[in-house]
């Protein structure tokens, strides 16, 4: 039990897991956290734009091209891994009972978000967490047609990696000390992503009741 509480809390420390598991972890990671239904808990933005400060810095020895290339293909294909589980498996997803790693309410958050936004649910959901590791699934769920799945999926994953990614090489390049505070930019994009998933949480809550 000792065991697998360290390597949770190792898998939830995004400047361990660049420092340690370099390129191949960091790519791995964002590709369950995009797709597979128990990733959800995963680092996704700020590992993304630790990443690019650590690249920027070069305590991570990769071009940015490559790391940008690699982050991205992992989350295209680890949505499209979620779109084919929520397509061919879709109704065992949605009368799973719920459990540590997965709770109906994400699928019924995600799906508020695709009753507001549509298709364009894809690119939103980049940026929200949680909701970015369902949308794909739900996608799959409802049938979505497949160009207009990957039409979507493909933006979102370039538009959600040049930003975060990108916006970390800048940092990291241009103020090369900002890994000194690199803790303050993780309780940053904690308190995004604690916020995000209450409020969603709530709205959706609320909806539901007035339904």
């Amino acid at each position: 039990m000792e065991t697998l509480t360290e390597w949770f809390q190792y898998l939830m420390n995004s400047e361990e897991l660049i420092r340690t598991g370099g390129l191949i972890t960091i790519t791995l990671i964002i590709f369950i956290e995009n797709g597979i239904f128990f990733g959800f808990f995963l680092p996704g933005d700020y590992l993304l734009f630790l990443s690019g400060v650590f690249c920027g810095t070069k305590l991570l020895d990769v071009p940015v091209s490559l790391l940008l290339i690699c982050i991205f293909l992992a989350a295209v294909l680890g949505s499209l891994l979620g779109y084919v589980t929520g397509r061919y498996f879709g109704d065992g997803i949605q009368n799973r009972p719920d459990s540590l790693f997965f709770k109906q309410k994400y699928i019924e958050n995600t799906q508020k978000y695709f009753e507001k936004y549509g298709s364009q649910t894809l690119v939103i959901a980049r940026f929200l967490p949680v909701i970015r590791t369902f949308s794909p699934i739900l996608a799959g769920i409802v049938n979505m047609k497949f160009y207009k799945f990957m039409l979507f999926n493909i933006l979102g994953g370039a538009i959600w990696t040049l930003v975060l990614v990108g916006g970390g090489f800048y940092f990291g390049e241009k103020f090369p000390w900002i890994v000194d505070y690199v803790q303050y930019i993780i309780f940053f994009f904690l308190a995004i992503t604690t916020f995000t998933v209450i409020r969603g949480y709530l709205n959706a809550k609320k909806e539901l009741s007035k339904e």
